[in-house]
């Protein structure tokens, strides 16, 4: 049970493996997607349509006859990896050696939807996958496996994606067959060490610029290239772009003013330090570095970004 990208790399290593078999691929409806308004099939069906796989795509988990279109395949076990969806009880239930899932955190850490990204916002320097055994929380079940990996002082969040995509896909299969031949004991998750990585929303990238200039990066990189940065200047959106960096400032300046233009890069005064920034895009303009950039927006030392559009109006 899968969706994106993510899930399709575990999806393709259950298949190369000659000791499993996969009686049914479930992921979500077919979505629009870019500028074409027709249904595309989502990352998990395409690659279960090439391999000649069953494909089921309910609406509900919980409404219909899901549970028992699952329970139809007769799974020894469920693997999920970013199906989108919780599970409700009457599919937990159905697989005698339970549902395992591909999580990308290191548990209890970063529970939930955007746990790639909120690694990066947090400023977080390690991250990794979890297989864990689930029940009817949220990210709460026992683990069974772990794997981490650095996140370096450049990664974004597509770098940390593809990085974390390979991890999930390359511990699965030994953890799964280790899991059902029961070579494996569970470990509960010490509850008291759980956070949460809350879903993310467009407005989840507006830069405030009282924070700290180390926070603000973090955050440039945690939410590119989804749902990406930006802020205004004078009235209009300007979104902003990794590299973002952190550097010391001026005392005194405040915060969202450009205190400094220089060839190849823009430095606005933060709540403590300065951002430095790399690449922008104005609203109804191409991305650009900041030297294209400048060329064509008089953008000066002195002038303010601000996180609301009237404010500069």
């Amino acid at each position: 049970m899968g969706t994106p990208d993510f899930a399709a790399a575990s999806l393709a290593a259950l298949a190369a493996c000659p000791l499993l078999e996969l009686p049914l691929v479930v992921c979500q409806s077919d979505k629009p997607k870019g500028r074409s308004p027709e249904p595309q099939p989502p990352p998990v069906k395409a690659l279960a349509l090439r391999l000649g796989l069953p494909v089921y795509q309910p609406k509900s988990l919980r409404r219909g006859d899901a549970a028992e279109v699952i329970a139809a395949a007769s799974p020894d076990v469920i693997v999920v990896a970013a199906y989108g969806k919780i599970l409700p009880a009457a599919i937990l239930d159905v697989p005698r050696h339970g549902c395992l899932n591909v999580h990308a955190s290191l548990l209890p850490a970063l529970r939930g939807a955007s746990p790639i990204q909120w690694a990066i916002v947090s400023g977080h320097a390690r991250s990794g996958i979890s297989i864990m055994k689930m029940d009817e929380g949220l990210d709460t079940g026992p683990v069974l496996a772990r794997a981490e990996v650095p996140i370096g002082p450049a990664d974004d969040a597509e770098v940390l994606h593809d990085r974390l995509m390979a991890l999930g896909a390359e511990l699965l299969v030994p953890t799964l067959l280790a899991w059902t031949q029961g070579r494996l004991t569970p470990e509960a998750q010490d509850q008291a060490l759980a956070t949460y990585a809350p879903l993310l929303s467009r407005d989840s990238g507006r830069l405030d610029w009282s924070w700290s200039a180390p926070r603000l990066a973090n955050l440039v990189r945690g939410l590119y290239p989804w749902p990406g940065s930006f802020t205004f200047w004078q009235g209009r959106q300007l979104k902003v772009f990794p590299p973002a960096a952190a550097l010391p400032g001026p005392a005194g300046a405040t915060p969202g003013t450009v205190v400094a233009v220089g060839r190849d890069a823009l430095d606005v005064a933060c709540g403590e330090g300065v951002l430095r920034l790399g690449e922008l895009q104005l609203e109804g303009r191409k991305r650009l570095p900041v030297a294209a950039f400048l060329n064509g927006c008089a953008l000066r030392e002195g002038e303010r970004l601000t996180g609301e559009p009237a404010a500069e109006a």
